[in-house]
């Protein structure tokens, strides 16, 4: 017999409202594509973010930025604390995490792995926020995907963020049923990965260096047709959050821990949030709390996540991924945009543009 449940129109107000964020990822990444190759990443993320402004500026919404991007650099972004949306009377009310253009230096030289991304969290009234912000710059990270969390789950000894990497390696390789020599590694191609890229040749494992954009690479193990087992590396905190929303919905996992990249960091954030939380070792849960949690993004440029944007003659191809933790759901998003018609509402002057 069906169980009758309430219809969603009614109870989830975040299934209402989920395609206006694939809209705003989509509308940046077609905003930016001109910027590919030419050099300015500060220019390319201010017209990503003022598409993104300009589409929830239409939308019935109180959107609040609990991870926000552009404090690591002064570039142009959307901050914490910033609204997004009209704020009317009675609407819904969100945590909102973005990163206008994840990837801005590969965006910039004209290279693969740029995304437009966001993620949303339904905040109840009295609440505090569904997304952890964590405050350092930058953070140590391993994901991984379903399978580990599962054979996890059946008794495989966990994985520990401090465990030597060939241990770790060890025990993904059983979960997936693969030898370590069969295992696909992620990280950065950064000097502070030095120790990482050396124990994955050791052992044996395949290695990509990749040059930005950890969004993608963190997901990857999640996603079946990746070929990606393991994300391993320090990156931006506020991509941690980001990825850790996508991962809710995938079934993967995430370990955090706050790197602080010099000792007057640290010792500002001994002050901020003392010892115990510095040393903490987050897991997605800990990041995403609660059952809402959607996740979406538009290709820039070509990444394992997603397609770039596609030019062909008067047209343009744009490939999206939403994600919804409380379904499980999975929807990729194939759009041909009429250029000839095409129009997309700014921020900066509050009127629609063509491409």
């Amino acid at each position: 017999m069906n169980r009758l449940v309430q219809p969603a129109s009614f109870a989830d107000p975040e299934r209402n409202l989920e395609f206006e964020f694939v809209r705003a990822t989509e509308n940046a990444a077609l905003n930016v594509i001109h910027w590919l190759g030419r050099g300015e990443k500060e220019q390319a993320d201010e017209a990503a973010c003022d598409a993104i402004r300009g589409v929830f500026d239409l939308v019935d919404i109180r959107g609040e930025v609990v991870i926000g991007e552009g404090i690591k650099d002064n570039a142009p972004g959307i901050f914490l604390g910033d609204k997004l949306g009209n704020w009317s009377e009675g609407s819904s009310t969100f945590d909102i995490a973005l990163d206008p253009v994840d990837g801005t230096t590969n965006l910039a030289n004209g290279l693969p792995n740029s995304i437009s991304v966001m993620a949303a969290s339904e905040r109840r009234k009295g609440h505090p926020p569904s997304m952890k912000h964590v405050p350092s710059f930058y953070s140590t990270k391993l994901a991984y995907g379903p399978e580990v969390v599962r054979a996890i789950s059946e008794g495989l000894p966990a994985i520990q963020l401090d465990d030597p990497l060939e241990q770790t390696l060890k025990r993904v390789a059983e979960a997936l049923g693969k030898r370590v020599q069969e295992l696909v590694v992620v990280t950065l191609n950064r000097p502070r990965h030095a120790h990482y890229v050396s124990e994955v040749r050791r052992v044996g494992a395949a290695l990509r260096l990749i040059g930005d954009g950890d969004i993608t690479a963190a997901v990857a193990p999640s996603l079946a047709d990746s070929g990606v087992d393991l994300y391993i590396g320090i990156g931006g905190s506020p991509e941690g959050v980001l990825t850790a929303a996508a991962l809710r919905a995938l079934g993967g996992d995430m370990l955090l821990r706050m790197w602080p990249h010099n000792e007057e960091e640290r010792e500002l954030l001994m002050d901020e949030v003392g010892i115990a939380e510095l040393e903490r070792v987050y897991h997605t849960k800990d990041l995403v709390a609660g059952e809402s949690a959607l996740f979406c993004a538009t290709g820039i440029s070509d990444s394992a996540l997603l397609p770039g944007v596609k030019l062909t003659g008067k047209k343009a191809i744009t490939h999206s991924i939403l994600m919804r933790a409380r379904s499980r759901t999975v929807r990729y998003i194939r759009a041909i945009h009429n250029l000839e018609t095409k129009t997309i509402h700014l921020r900066s002057d509050r009127q629609e543009h063509k491409l």
